[in-house]
């Protein structure tokens, strides 16, 4: 690698890490970077997906104080592992083509049901008035459908998870977000392991990407405490808006 690929993935990574502290999708940065290097797509999606992972652990030390206390909070992580195996087991052993034509419809179907988040809410009901074995069941679908997805893919992971998660968690963006990062982390410490294991990782891009996203992941998880709910809620959706028609695009091409 030389010093010029080892300039584009250092800032690549920096970028990532907090983009996806802020909105998620930061993998759409470092994932075409790999590609630039010289990496085929495989090892570049793999790669990419170990390389974001310290990102996503700064990311949760950066916003620890809006965790929700109690024991629900953990009770997610057994479904996000699950669910993001099954990803990880999906893109080793299926053909990516046709997941790749519906993930551009996940990602601008995640980014609407933020975006309309108050009109759903008035017609599913306010997660404050949900029998709590129902919000339970629902919370748990909603982190199992994004971790197959994070384990597939993972881009624009954040913003389904904050989509989702903001629909039916009654709780401030900040929090929502700090939620995001607690599984998004997971899910980059379980598509590691299954990847470690399994993938063909290139590690020399993966040393030279991982410390740079854990830089940005730890900046960006500051920034998102500073910014109103309005504001953040906004970069969230254009920032989703633009991954979903970037990777349509990039599907139809």
């Amino acid at each position: 690698m030389d010093l010029s690929s080892a300039a584009l993935l250092v800032t690549a990574g920096l970028a990532a890490g907090t983009v996806n502290a802020v909105a998620g999708g930061g993998s759409l940065i470092t994932f075409p970077a790999l590609i630039a290097v010289g990496l085929p797509p495989i090892p570049a999606n793999v790669s990419n997906s170990v390389s974001v992972f310290p990102g996503y652990v700064a990311s949760v030390a950066g916003s620890r104080a809006d965790l929700p206390r109690g024991r629900s909070l953990w009770l997610l992580l057994p479904t996000t592992v699950a669910g993001t195996i099954v990803g990880c087991l999906l893109l080793l052993a299926t053909p990516a083509r046709a997941f790749e034509l519906t993930v551009p419809f996940l990602v601008l179907g995640a980014t609407a049901v933020l975006a309309f988040q108050d009109p759903l809410r008035r017609l599913v009901g306010h997660p404050a008035d949900l029998a709590p074995r129902r919000r339970t069941v629902t919370v748990q679908a909603m982190v199992a459908v994004g971790a197959v997805y994070g384990g597939y893919f993972g881009a624009a992971l954040g913003v389904m998870l904050v989509a989702g998660l903001a629909l039916v968690l009654d709780a401030t963006l900040a929090r929502v977000s700090a939620v995001k990062n607690l599984l998004s982390a997971t899910v980059g410490l379980t598509t590691l392991v299954v990847f470690a294991l399994f993938g063909p990782i290139n590690w020399a891009a993966v040393a030279v990407v991982a410390p740079a996203t854990l830089v940005g992941g730890y900046a960006g998880a500051r920034l998102v405490r500073r910014l109103p709910p309005v504001v953040l809620k906004t970069l969230i959706v254009v920032f989703g808006t633009g991954i979903g028609l970037y990777l349509l695009w990039r599907a139809l091409h």
